[in-house]
């Protein structure tokens, strides 16, 4: 019943046919990984570690967009269901290599009930309250709530939180270990899984 939006910004690569959502972000940024192994983990006692050590990814030359807030809520899904009764994302496809973005920056309570109920049948994306699109890689800049910045909000990755704004949890602690840090980055490693099934 308190509808809450959030302050913040997104930034993303779009996937071919939508790159007209956003605003261009001014100057080009390298965001590159090839994560390694430390000098510590080979000559230290860390462990090291074999086997797959996370994706390669190289934006250097991608046309990086952004959207800024408030929001109410943004999701991003590779896989059509997130739950058996909700198809958050009906175009999403495992195997294509884009995340499937579903954002929703401003509407009214009704219309939101109205979103969320839809979301049995994947539905929901036809309002034009929320916008869908495909992505290759996604950044979050997380803001606090509108109406009260002493709030922020909570980041979850599949229920898990990974990370909350001040104020939203109280613990007692000074600082809350789980608070917004840098932003988060997110992409997707075409073609690490397989799966086989039989009948």
């Amino acid at each position: 019943m308190k509808l809450r939006k959030y302050h913040g910004n997104i930034e993303f690569v779009p996937a071919h046919e939508f790159e007209f959502h956003g605003e261009p972000k001014n100057g080009r940024e390298i965001i590159a990984s090839n994560v390694a192994i430390s000098q510590q983990g080979r000559d230290g006692d860390a462990e090291v570690l074999h086997g797959y050590q996370g994706p390669n990814f190289c934006f250097e030359d991608s046309d990086w967009r952004i959207m800024e807030g408030p929001f109410i809520t943004i999701m991003l899904a590779n896989l059509p269901w997130v739950v058996e009764d909700a198809m958050a994302a009906p175009e999403a496809k495992f195997s294509d290599g884009f995340l499937d973005l579903v954002l929703i920056k401003d509407c009214p309570k009704s219309a939101l009930a109205c979103i969320l109920l839809k979301t049995a049948d994947g539905s929901h994306v036809k309002s034009p309250y929320v916008m869908y699109l495909k992505v290759k890689a996604f950044k979050l800049v997380p803001g606090n709530r509108v109406g009260d910045s002493a709030k922020g909000g909570i980041i979850d990755v599949d229920g898990e939180v990974i990370a909350r704004g001040e104020g939203v949890y109280m613990c007692g602690l000074e600082r809350d270990p789980m608070t917004y840090g840098p932003p988060i980055l997110l992409t997707v490693d075409k073609g690490l899984a397989s799966i086989f099934s039989s009948r």
